[in-house]
């Protein structure tokens, strides 16, 4: 293996905010270097990969290149994950709601699906969570069902793929497995602790409101007292 290329892969997947797929690391390089074959290229970065999460893992890092969302990126450890998921905790931008969640569930595992349909197992409006998850790129419109009205069906896209961390959606658990994961302890215990955060933000919400309002209360006062 040419220790040129490996490292060629290794820096372009590093480099990259986003997965990069195979053929975005064979046209950067053919654009550099119009020698190389394409098609022994594909080949080559497979094995290219393969030989580097080799010296990750003999060298013990916390860290190995994996595919996700049908590009490669890198990525820590199992091992890691508790710690990781830890620090993640504090993300709010991604964050999402119990129902949100319970939506975006219902299209993964029943995609593609119209809103009636999706209204129909959750028992609620899906207007304002559909709306939200479009936004948030975790869905898509996948086109429109033969039915009265045709309605939009909906999917996932590649960043629902990312941000659950897995490959493709066959990776998704099976309903046997879930029930596993609900009752694990460690997954009670991040519950517990998401929730806490989320108390905790409610809180600091309440005061910051509190505080703003009892400011505002003193300065209308204090203007009160200038006017006189």
């Amino acid at each position: 293996m040419n220790l040129e290329l490996k490292h060629i892969v290794e820096a372009l997947i590093f480099a990259s905010d986003e997965p990069v797929d195979t053929a975005t690391i064979v046209n950067i390089i053919k654009s550099i270097d119009k020698e190389k074959e394409e098609l022994e290229l594909y080949t080559l970065i497979e094995n290219a990969i393969d030989e580097l999460n080799e010296f990750y893992d003999s060298n013990g890092t916390a860290f190995r290149i994996i595919k996700i969302a049908k590009g490669y990126q890198f990525a820590t450890k199992p091992a890691f994950s508790r710690y990781v998921g830890f620090m993640n905790t504090e993300r709010k931008q991604k964050r999402l709601s119990q129902a949100a969640l319970e939506t975006l569930a219902i299209i993964a595992y029943k995609q593609p699906i119209t809103k009636p349909e999706i209204e129909k197992i959750r028992g609620v409006n899906a207007d304002y969570i559909l709306s939200t998850l479009l936004e948030k790129n975790l869905i898509c419109i996948k086109g429109r069902a033969e039915t009265v009205g045709r309605p939009l069906l909906y999917g996932t896209t590649d960043e629902f793929l990312k941000y659950f961390g897995i490959s493709d959606l066959s990776d998704l658990p099976k309903p046997r497995e879930i029930e596993e994961i609900l009752n694990d302890e460690s997954f009670l215990e991040q519950k517990k602790r998401l929730l806490m955060n989320l108390i905790e933000d409610e809180d600091q919400l309440e005061l910051d409101f509190n505080e703003n309002e009892e400011n505002g209360s003193e300065e209308r006062n204090n203007n009160g007292k200038d006017e006189t």
